[in-house]
């Protein structure tokens, strides 16, 4: 007797071997057959026209406060995930003394764009050491499984005090403490260790963040901790101090590569996109890992599928609009009042007669970038568009909101304006910051099939107000296998396997990744001709009526945590089998 079979689907099974018909058999929350399957079992699902995959593996999440309050795991779970990993970037809630709550909901508030308030009323913080906020989040079942890494920020913090905040170098005893911490974290189960080297990320007061300056012997040190593990793996974001003058490329891929040879056979991962600004910086990064490699360096990249772009709209944390003095004046009223007040023909005129203020600056998390956006309204425009309801992430620049205006005869403001007040003020426009220099999804196909690339960066659980890249997976799936034009596309299992197999692996969890007889039942039933997204939604879900946008996908038959099915027919049930993954127990 089985507890589910799963039969008459064609089933691609996460080696990126060719797809083939099967039927599937689960018993006691592991895979017991793949084959003929005779027996009877105590659910049966006809996945008839349907791929069988295993579930996937989200390798950058930041859904560590939100874990604490929250068993769904949305919109990660709608999307196919069944293993999310959190503390990415160097930014998390553990270890922390009472003292620094408020400085870290700041911090993750600046960086993650997640709600102050909602994390403030959310976060239950029931814990003070690593493996203490471990036994906490694991304390009750979730949707999905999960697993966490030890963020720099709060580590830092914790060691350092207020020095931790005040660019103060740490001393030979701060890292000594910091390497105990991080050991004593792996040493019960935490996946690895991330940091962050970003003049982009700032607290929500507009502080540096307490990595930002690390020197490379902190690093260094703390990375020693993996020393005698058989599990870990080291992560960091950096954009080579971009608000700086001059080029500090090769000097700070030097602290990453010095950073990844002292965490041995434990790999690194980066980020890699494509900045405008300096659009060949992300081929140095490719080839400097490269190099690094030929040393005996781990250096994997973590990568997209789409553009990293933001929604903007009314509703969200960022719009053309928000430092116009007339704008400011309504900012804090109602949507609907806002909305009423910019219909207005003569407020319009006059908002649009005036200049945007500075909005970055002492005190302000907002980047520097931002203000650069708004005082090049033109060339921001070129990259704004219209979703549709079938959102469409590569347009031609000829459907932006800069060629509308040229059409209609009006300046690129005044239609982005008309464009964010339809739907009652609801309209999200997509506006794609990197990996969208050339209007097409080219470069981003070759940081994919690069063999050092990892599919990562969803941010599943962040960026709450501004995007919705949980929903990778699905994009992945529907459009680089279906919707991209033969040549140009990525066949479906290799798709798989990128979500699946190849994340699986690099962070050591030998127990899932694949449709293989003894490995875990995570599993996702997908109808591939039904599969598609739907248009961003802005929701007030979270603690003290914040707000997050959400993406609903079609098209997941069910999706399968230790057998037990938590959605079906892409509707989220009452089943809660998702524990955390503890690594080397």
């Amino acid at each position: 007797m089985f507890d589910i079979k799963i039969i008459n689907g064609t089933i691609v099974d996460g080696t990126g071997a060719k797809p083939y018909h099967d039927n599937v058999a689960v018993k006691d929350g592991e895979i017991v057959e793949i084959g003929s399957c005779d027996g009877d079992a105590t659910k049966t699902i006809d996945a008839k026209g349907a791929i069988v995959t295993p579930g996937f593996v989200d390798l950058h999440t930041h859904y560590d406060g939100q874990i604490s309050w929250d068993d769904a795991l949305q919109p990660s779970v709608n999307h196919g995930v069944t293993t999310a990993i959190m503390g990415s970037c160097g930014v998390g809630f553990a270890p922390v003394r009472e003292k620094d709550h408020d400085l870290l909901i700041r911090l993750m508030e600046g960086v993650e764009d997640i709600p102050g308030v909602a994390l403030a009323e959310g976060l239950t913080w029931n814990w003070e050491s690593f493996p203490e906020y471990m036994d906490a989040i694991d304390g009750f079942p979730h949707a999905i499984d999960f697993a966490v890494q030890v963020p720099h920020d709060p580590l830092r913090v914790y060691v350092m005090g207020d020095r931790a905040t005040y660019d103060n170098p740490a001393t030979k005893d701060d890292i000594a403490e910091m390497r105990r911490l991080t050991r004593e974290a792996l040493e019960a189960g935490a996946v690895g260790f991330t940091t962050g080297r970003s003049d982009v990320h700032r607290s929500a007061d507009g502080d540096w963040t307490p990595s930002s300056e690390a020197t490379v012997d902190e690093l260094c040190g703390i990375a020693k901790a993996f020393d005698g593990l058989d599990h870990g793996v080291l992560q960091l974001v950096n954009d080579f101090n971009i608000e700086r003058d001059g080029d500090h490329f090769d000097a700070e891929f030097d602290i990453i590569e010095a950073y990844a040879k002292t965490g041995g056979k434990h790999p690194t991962s980066i980020s890699l996109m494509q900045r405008d600004f300096e659009p060949k910086q992300w081929q140095r990064i490719i080839k400097r890992a490269e190099e690094a490699g030929e040393k005996g360096i781990t250096i994997r990249m973590q990568v997209a599928p789409r553009a990293i772009g933001v929604m903007i709209g009314l509703q969200c944390t960022f719009h053309p609009f928000m430092g116009f003095p007339s704008y400011k004046a309504i900012a804090n009223l109602p949507l609907g009042e806002r909305v009423a007040a910019m219909k207005q023909p003569e407020f319009k005129a006059k908002l649009l007669s005036e200049k945007s203020e500075k909005l970055a600056g002492d005190g302000s998390s907002v980047p520097p970038l931002v203000d650069t956006f708004l005082n090049a309204i033109d060339m921001v425009a070129c990259k704004i568009f219209e979703l549709g309801e079938e959102p469409k992430y590569e347009q031609p620049i000829e459907n932006s909101l800069y060629k509308r205006a040229q059409e209609q005869g009006v300046s690129s403001l005044e239609a982005i304006y008309d464009a964010l007040l339809k739907d009652d003020g609801k309209a999200l426009l997509y506006f794609p910051i990197y990996n969208y220099t050339e209007f097409n999804y080219d470069n981003v196909r070759t940081m994919m099939e690069h063999p050092l690339a990892l599919m990562g960066l969803s941010d599943g659980g962040a960026h709450v107000g501004t995007v919705c890249d949980a929903s990778f997976p699905t994009y992945l799936l529907s459009y680089w296998t279906k919707g991209r034009e033969k040549g140009n596309h990525i066949t479906l299992e290799r798709a798989v396997q990128m979500l699946s197999q190849d994340i699986a692996n690099y962070v050591g969890m030998n127990d899932r990744g694949t449709l293989e007889i003894g490995k875990k039942a995570d599993i996702n039933i997908i109808d591939m001709e039904k599969l598609s997204l739907k248009q961003p939604r802005m929701v007030q879900d979270l603690p003290a009526g914040g707000q997050r946008l959400l993406q609903d996908a079609v098209g997941y038959r069910a999706t399968l945590v230790s057998g037990v099915p938590v959605l079906e027919n892409d509707v989220l049930n009452a089943e809660r089998p998702g524990r955390l993954v503890r690594m080397g127990q």
